[in-house]
């Protein structure tokens, strides 16, 4: 006995066209995270003072901005024994290198107080859409709106102290440098204890 194809369903994609799908995926997904990033890494930048910077400084931005496109998708996947390579790990935690790197471009660069604003403003909303125990399909149960509602104030307090302590008059006196290189020291044990909790393996 033969079967009659079922021609309902369409003709099978072409193996050629899979790849293609799965790179115009991986170039075109999760758009909210992709322009929430890109926009912080911009920002970031200065861009008022990028418009009349030498050429290289503006290839330099567009670099930031396709690197930030790249990385900025959101991580959502349960915690598996992978590779504990330092690529590897931040591959995983290209969310968390992304706004650091981001924030270390501002310091350097030295916006304007508004632009400040904006930058604070871009990093809270990026790491709350990109934030897999909020937003991600492994979040725990319970009410979303409870989920996102506490980590949004809480990162906008945080936010706040940091413009307030920011503009403190300290630039100008003999210790300045002290509470600079306690911030930067603080940032940076942060970052490396989270990346190395991330190499341990379970258990």
């Amino acid at each position: 006995m033969t079967t009659v194809p079922d021609r309902a369903a369409g003709p099978e994609p072409r193996p050629v066209d899979r790849p293609i799908a799965r790179l115009a995926a991986r170039v075109a997904g999760r758009p909210a995270d992709r322009l929430l990033g890109t926009a912080l890494a911009v920002a970031a930048c200065n861009p008022p003072a990028v418009l009349d910077a030498p050429l290289p400084a503006k290839v330099a931005v567009f670099g930031a901005a396709v690197a930030a496109w790249a990385a900025a998708p959101m991580v959502d996947a349960r915690p598996v024994l992978t590779s504990l390579r330092w690529q590897g790990i931040a591959a995983r935690r290209r969310t968390t290198l992304l706004p650091a790197a981001a924030i270390a471009v501002a310091a350097v660069t030295d916006p304007a107080l508004w632009l400040v604003a904006c930058i604070a403003a871009l990093l809270l909303a990026y790491l709350l859409v990109t934030d897999a125990w909020t937003a991600g399909v492994t979040a725990p149960p319970g009410s979303a709106v409870r989920r996102q509602t506490a980590p949004a104030l809480t990162g906008a307090a945080a936010a706040a102290v940091v413009l307030l302590a920011a503009q403190a008059p300290v630039a100008g006196t003999s210790w300045a440098r002290l509470p600079a290189a306690l911030a930067v020291g603080a940032t940076v044990v942060c970052l490396v204890l989270a990346l190395r909790g991330s190499r341990r393996p379970p258990g």
